[in-house]
């Protein structure tokens, strides 16, 4: 069992919900992200995105977009992204680990050196926000190949015909954009996820994860109340920025306000007793 399916599969057995946090690889530098990083899981995380930071995204809103463009400044490029995944794994063997990005830096590196490098760095799902399932055999046999979850998105305006489409080949879980935008902009409410989230389950036996749009404990609470999963990023990455000096280098608050803001949220999932 991967530790994806691991961890889902624990979860459903302790009644609870996962809390998915977000931290974007090398930002502000690479040490702080990776602090950050290794402590997440000590506050709460079940398991962790990872964004690689890319020049031209096009699901990112503004607040993620500044956390890549200042870890690109720094000097974040794949080959960083994958070794702090391998210096998360010297000390975590258990937290799933799933890397979100574009397709643009994957296929630059190769896409079989890719995943054989991102499985031995400890990687166990891939999000590739802007590769259409039509595409998605250019990776697909590698992917499973070296035991990566590929995850797919799905959005409010997917028809139920390409739904079928997409999660046909999908594993690990399924992630529900759950607005029509960009992340971190606005949130969709209770009643549209509780919509939403059914017509899912008719179709896929895969867990759930809601993201883009999750800011507070309460909206993380009542996500994994509908679905298995909440995912945070920009309320995170926007905790990190209000941190930095004037020259977006880190403080020495920026670790510990991340990490309190990540256990606050956990906190806020993890009330939830599912039935």
């Amino acid at each position: 069992m991967s530790r994806i399916a691991q961890c889902f599969a624990t979860l459903k057995q302790q009644q609870r919900g996962a809390f998915i946090p977000y931290v974007e690889a090398g930002d502000p530098d690479y040490a702080t992200a990776l602090a950050i990083l290794k402590a997440m899981p000590t506050v709460g995380a079940d398991l962790i995105e990872i964004g690689m930071p890319f020049s031209d995204p096009m699901a990112d809103g503004p607040t993620v977009q500044m956390a890549a463009n200042r870890a690109l400044k720094a000097g974040a490029t794949m080959k960083k992204t994958l070794q702090m995944v391998s210096d998360f794994r010297t000390e975590n063997q258990h937290t799933p680990i799933i890397l979100m990005g574009y397709v643009n830096p994957i296929e630059h590196y190769g896409y079989e050196r890719f995943c054989q490098d991102a499985a031995q760095a400890g990687v166990d799902g891939l999000i590739i926000v802007d590769m259409p399932p039509e595409e998605m055999d250019n990776i697909q046999t590698y992917a499973k190949q070296n035991h990566i979850d590929i995850i797919h998105l799905v959005a409010p305006t997917t028809s139920p015909e390409r739904l079928k489409m997409i999660l046909k080949d999908a594993s690990g879980f399924i992630y529900y954009v759950s607005i029509a935008g960009v992340t971190g902009t606005k949130t969709a409410t209770y009643d549209d996820l509780k919509k939403a989230i059914p017509h899912l389950r008719a179709v896929s036996n895969l867990p759930i994860a809601i993201g883009f749009g999750l800011s507070t404990p309460e909206q993380t609470a009542n996500a994994v109340k509908i679905a298995d999963g909440a995912v945070v990023a920009s309320a995170l990455l926007k905790t990190l920025a209000s941190t930095l000096d004037e020259n977006n280098r880190p403080t020495q608050d920026t670790v510990s306000k991340v990490i309190n803001h990540t256990k606050l949220l956990a906190q806020g999932t993890h009330s939830v007793v599912k039935q």
